[in-house]
């Protein structure tokens, strides 16, 4: 497990929030100025200073209930509300987009490149907003300093932490399933044609070398897929052509979004074995949100401004059907942490702490776990 991950996987599922909060606020015609509050407000949430600052520390992935956690408060920094069908809705869209781009990166390193494509995505939301664009800048400038100089292995290490994190996930998503990429079993269909990974060869040589490495004989053979180079590599830099068009944003093109969260019984059972279980990792991961939430900056509505509820649903019996029929194991039941340093806050947190059967803490977990309220004291 990379203990680098974390940054890539929060940056990139709150990418595709962002795009799917932007096409729902534009189906339902919610005012200009008010759907320009709502993705500043939440943007500039997303990359506040203190937030970016715990969430590069080296640290390992925590649990899908404890991210959603994250996502759920994000998601009501302004104006708009969801319902909870709604935000699981959000949250299964986000993870699987998510997915099917970590699959088809023909690099590891070219995570880095989706990563990228999401916040040159976001910068546009923001063009009007030069604070917040400061703010994604210095977060562009951050991941190039921290994770340009990692090699190839270790981007590799990052990959698998990403799959494993996803691997019992399968929620069919209508767009995947109408463009072919999708099975009804809510697996994804990897292509066997198109460019290679840059810095590789297009399959169909054979290459034979003696003893002292020089080259004596060549073979071709027949590949079943259609190949071709690469032109250019992707750049790295904060500005410039990615090449790599995963991570761009699917929802430009206004069409209906569906879910259907019916998955194979041996995946609703595995995901119902992790929200039952004991979670011996459960001090750290409330430790983990206390330090995440603690930086969140979250804007409350002045006097005058009325809210407005979100509806990623067509119509609300829709999203009401939806919230009635979603199975019970994919109930991600968020906890409302609110890292604060009011005295009735902290005893409740502690009261929680003190309820939790806590296994044996891990030999290395003597810094990561911390006492809670004195962490939420140094925020």
């Amino acid at each position: 497990m990379s203990a680098r991950t974390l940054p890539l996987l929060f940056l990139n599922l709150g990418g595709e929030m962002l795009y799917i909060l932007d096409q729902r606020l534009r189906a339902q015609s919610i005012p200009g100025e008010k759907a320009r509050k709502v993705m500043n407000d939440i943007i500039s949430t997303m990359f506040n200073k203190k937030f970016m600052e715990e969430l590069f520390k080296p640290q390992d992935l925590y649990s899908k209930k404890a991210l959603r956690t994250v996502y759920d408060r994000l998601a009501h920094a302004s104006i708009m509300r969801l319902n909870q069908a709604s935000m699981d809705k959000l949250y299964d869209l986000m993870t699987m987009a998510f997915k099917y781009q970590v699959l088809l990166c023909p690099r590891p390193r070219d995570i880095l490149l989706v990563t990228f494509n999401h916040l040159d995505a976001i910068k546009d939301f923001i063009s009007d907003s030069p604070g917040i664009l400061n703010q994604v800048d210095e977060t562009f400038r951050r991941l190039i300093e921290t994770y340009n100089c990692l090699s190839d292995g270790e981007f590799q290490l990052i990959r698998q932490t990403l799959l494993i994190f996803f691997q019992d996930m399968h929620i069919r998503v209508s767009i995947f399933l109408k463009d072919k990429v999708q099975n009804s079993n809510g697996r994804f269909v990897l292509p066997i044609s198109g460019p290679v990974p840059w810095g590789t060869e297009v399959p169909g040589l054979i290459r034979i070398f003696n003893h002292k490495g020089v080259e004596v004989k060549r073979a071709e053979f027949t590949t079943a897929g259609n190949y071709v180079t690469p032109q250019r590599e992707g750049s790295f830099e904060l500005y410039g052509d990615r090449v790599l068009k995963l991570g761009t944003n699917m929802y430009s093109v206004t069409r209906p979004v569906e879910t259907h969260t019916s998955g194979s019984s041996k995946n609703l059972a595995s995901q119902a074995k992790e929200n039952i279980a004991p979670n011996p990792l459960a001090k750290e991961e409330l430790n983990f949100l206390a330090r995440l939430l603690g930086g969140l900056d979250i804007q409350k509505p002045a006097g005058g401004e009325s809210g407005f509820r979100l509806n990623l649903f067509t119509t609300d019996e829709e999203e009401e059907h939806a919230a009635q029929t979603r199975p019970e194991e994919l109930s991600y039941k968020v906890i409302n942490i609110e890292a604060t340093q009011e005295p009735g806050r902290r005893a409740e947190l502690s009261r929680i702490l003190g309820e939790l059967d806590v296994a044996e803490p891990r030999p290395d977990s003597a810094e990561k776990g911390e006492d809670l309220l004195a962490l939420m004291d140094g925020l």
